[in-house]
């Protein structure tokens, strides 16, 4: 995946989604039809932001630099008076960094879309979080968005299988694919103790084969690395052939599907405006061409939180999957003390966490960022 994420993702939703399971693609999304009272609500909100001074700072939960420049550069496209400065770093750092401007008095943020759902409901009891219902709000679903309007998803992310093409339908599907013995010394997988929404993918797991699926999986002799964008990068290569617990991978040397039966992750990332937020017009400029149907439709490159935009090509509909439920993360998050101890015990058997920060190798982005290279606002 050395392209940009949301391309790998288009690539595989569109391609490779069903290919391994055999099962029928839905229709094609619809042809898409920007209402024009969408279009005239975002030129208002456009013209507030420009005439604010037109910049805008956006945490967005990843892994590396540059994952989510899709979105900034889709959005500068449409606003080119607007400058969006895009800053990727893990979410559990970003809500940590967000919680310290707050306690500081120095909110440098505009908006967060973030993996730690459980966040947003917490961030509104404790009032950090502007009210402000999008463009599109009424079409989002409801099991998505705060009814108040604080937060809402914003896209679906999706974690899964991602294989070599070179294995062709020899490829590993199923969860006990994995354990067959050709894939031994091959596998890749990102450290389930650094990223919760992988976490919830081994919890999934365990829960469904228990741990002696998890001991044989660790007999296969996989490496672990941090963020889930490595772990796909590697597959394809010489050392690695599969991964599961991650999205994308390299074009043309690996895809990414989806089990039939072995259960896989989605979950809605979730996004709001800080109420300290320095530029709330660029703010809400931004969640709202975020959430309309024209970004929905072509620009974020997955499944979409709203009720009229049809899923990629190739999928069903995000709520449609048996052995897959996008509300599930949420719910395993909002218990903290029950996710920390799954991570303990899953700890003692792929051991700590080494490497530094994929999305912030040279350790620069420190309390303040507003931008991906460490420039402090203040």
């Amino acid at each position: 995946m050395k392209s940009p994420r949301k391309a790998a993702v288009v690539a595989v939703l569109t391609a490779s989604v069903l290919a391994a399971s055999g099962s029928a693609a839905v229709a094609a999304p619809a042809a898409y039809d920007t209402s024009s009272d969408e279009e005239a609500q975002l030129q208002e909100l456009y013209e507030q932001a420009v005439a604010e001074g037109g910049d805008l700072v956006i945490y967005a939960g990843g892994d590396k630099p540059g994952q989510a420049d899709y979105l900034r550069d889709a959005f500068e496209e449409k606003f080119p008076e607007i400058n969006a400065n895009v800053i990727v770093d893990f979410s559990k750092n970003h809500d940590a960094r967000i919680d310290n401007q707050v306690a500081e008095g120095k909110v440098v943020a505009d908006v967060a879309h973030l993996q730690t759902i459980d966040d947003f409901p917490r961030w509104k009891s404790e009032g950090v979080l502007e009210q402000y219902r999008p463009v599109g709000w009424d079409h989002v679903y409801d099991e998505v968005k705060d009814p108040d309007g604080y937060y809402t998803g914003v896209f679906f992310f999706a974690f899964s299988n991602v294989t070599a093409t070179a294995l062709g339908s020899d490829a590993p599907v199923e969860a006990e694919d994995f354990l067959k013995p050709e894939f031994k010394d091959k596998l890749v997988f990102t450290y389930p103790n650094d990223d919760d929404a992988v976490l919830y993918y081994f919890k999934q797991l365990t829960d469904e084969y228990g741990f002696d699926y998890l001991e044989k999986l660790l007999e296969q002799n996989p490496t672990f690395v941090r963020g889930t964008q490595d772990s796909a990068d590697l597959v394809g290569t010489d050392e690695y052939v599969a991964s599961f617990g991650t999205s994308g991978g390299t074009e043309g040397l690996a895809q990414q599907t989806y089990p039939e039966e072995s259960p896989w992750v989605a979950w809605p990332q979730t996004a709001g405006i800080l109420k300290e937020a320095p530029h709330p017009a660029a703010a809400k400029l931004y969640m709202s061409w975020l959430l309309s149907s024209d970004a929905q439709q072509n620009d974020i490159g997955t499944w979409s939180v709203r009720d009229d935009v049809a899923p990629p090509a190739g999928t069903s509909g995000i709520f449609d999957y048996p052995n897959m439920d996008p509300l599930g993360l949420g719910e395993f998050m909002s218990d903290r003390t029950a996710l920390e101890r799954y991570k303990a015990r899953i700890r003692l058997y792929v051991g700590d966490v080494q490497g530094v920060n994929p999305s912030d190798p040279d350790d620069v982005l420190g309390l303040y960022p507003i931008d991906q290279q460490g420039t402090q606002g203040a």
